[in-house]
């Protein structure tokens, strides 16, 4: 069984910041790209910042310069540093793993629960 944990999420005032992160546990061979995505009220799921195993990273136009994603390869956690937040930025955030599990050579997406993110003016 794999899953994904994430924490770190809340309230906080513009302006303010949050750290979440993310940690995947389970039978997991290996992970390749990780990721967060967000959902807004009435609005589409949406990427907001990858890294692959190797570092590289990519970004939303929208949180360019405020967010940074890291992450941990012997944690196998992936975090996302938030500064500078604006009320845009509310809403629930994903964790999103590629991975391979146990001894197949299958690569499979997995999701976390969700942690809300709300960011009040």
């Amino acid at each position: 069984q794999v899953q994904l944990v994430e924490s770190g999420g809340g309230l906080v005032q513009a302006g303010g910041s949050l750290r979440l992160s993310c940690a995947a546990s389970g039978s997991i061979s290996s992970i390749n790209a990780m990721g967060w995505y967000r959902q807004a009220p009435g609005k589409e799921r949406e990427l907001v910042a990858t890294t692959t195993s190797g570092g590289s990273t990519a970004y939303a136009d929208s949180v360019k310069g405020r967010f940074t994603i890291s992450r941990d390869n012997g944690k196998k956690t992936v975090y996302l540093q938030m500064n500078n937040l604006v009320p845009e930025d509310t809403a629930v955030y994903y964790c999103n793993a590629n991975l391979r599990r146990g001894s197949s050579s299958s690569w499979f997406n997995y999701w976390g629960q969700g942690t809300q993110v709300t960011v009040s003016s």
